[in-house]
């Protein structure tokens, strides 16, 4: 039996325009559109759909959109294919949420919530400080964390081989670029966001969504949810939300997300949510795996002709 994982998006995937095809298509995803504008009572699909591209960035709505999206496309495979079975599910940083959601361990309507109290809260943390966040490409993970050392930064996402992502003050990263190209990283690039997101600058959130997780209704996942920042199954409900807390400041560990799903046997990936940089990533670390994914109609139609024929 092929053994089957789903990957959900993180920040920094939203576009304008994410899920409008398939709200358009499909009526399951017009009413969950519809529900998530009711319940947090703001016009989130409208940003989806329209932008503007500056407001749908910002942390307190990108974070919900993207959950939504994510979830739209999860429920959409589920209806289109049926009997299609995962044995595990894992998300990048705010995909992380998504994927205890879609292993039953948070309620649609409390994951949404979460998500959006979250993102408000990283962004109050991203005003409170003057942060930023780098790319580091082509300099293995000594050399990076060096780097990290010298200039005052850490290492917040390992997401392949030669694909590294710093985080820190804003003029301490710039210096970790200049270090970076020095020591011979093909690019070291600043990344367009609010913030210093995972680092010690986001510290200001953690307590905020700590009672958040601490009043919501958390049960034990139905598969295996791979959380970032040990790269190894949450535990008890209890667990995940410890886990959930350290993330906030905490190294997402993709790279070795991935891998032990492939040391588990599993062959094929279907990433779900706005974007495909989930997918590049992990055809850098196997080039053997199947990866599918679905951001939109055509690519739905292309991962169920996949998953059926």
């Amino acid at each position: 039996m092929t053994k089957t994982a789903l990957l959900f998006a993180g920040q920094g995937a939203q576009c304008v325009g994410m899920g409008k095809d398939l709200a358009e298509r499909f009526d399951r995803a017009r009413m969950l559109f519809d529900r998530a504008d009711a319940d947090l009572g703001c016009p989130l699909s409208r940003l989806c759909f329209e932008g503007p591209e500056a407001e749908l960035t910002k942390s307190e709505f990108a974070q919900p959109a993207i959950f939504l999206v994510s979830w739209i496309a999860f429920r959409l495979l589920r209806e289109t294919v049926p009997g299609f079975e995962f044995q595990a599910v894992a998300g990048l940083s705010l995909g992380e949420f998504t994927a205890l959601t879609a292993a039953g361990a948070l309620a649609f309507e409390d994951g949404l919530r979460i998500v959006r109290e979250r993102g408000r809260f990283m962004q109050e943390a991203c005003d409170a400080t003057r942060g930023g966040m780098a790319a580091v490409l082509g300099l293995d993970e000594a050399s990076t964390r060096a780097v990290c050392a010298e200039a005052g930064v850490q290492l917040a996402n390992l997401n392949c081989p030669g694909q590294l992502v710093i985080s820190g003050e804003a003029d301490a990263v710039a210096r970790a670029c200049d270090l970076a190209k020095a020591r011979g990283a093909r690019r070291a690039v600043r990344l367009p966001v609010a913030g210093a997101f995972h680092s010690r600058l986001m510290a200001g959130a953690q307590s905020k969504l700590a009672a958040v997780l601490a009043a919501a209704a958390v049960s034990p996942p139905t598969v295996p949810v791979i959380a970032n920042v040990t790269a190894q199954p949450h535990g008890d409900p209890d667990a995940i939300r410890s886990r959930l807390i350290e993330q906030v400041t905490g190294s997402v560990l993709w790279e070795k997300t991935i891998r032990h799903l492939l040391d588990a046997g599993f062959t094929r990936f279907v990433e779900l949510g706005p974007g495909t940089a989930l997918s590049g990533f992990l055809r850098r670390i196997d080039t053997q795996a199947q990866v599918l994914n679905i951001a939109d109609v055509p690519s739905l139609e292309t991962t169920v002709k996949a998953l059926t024929s």
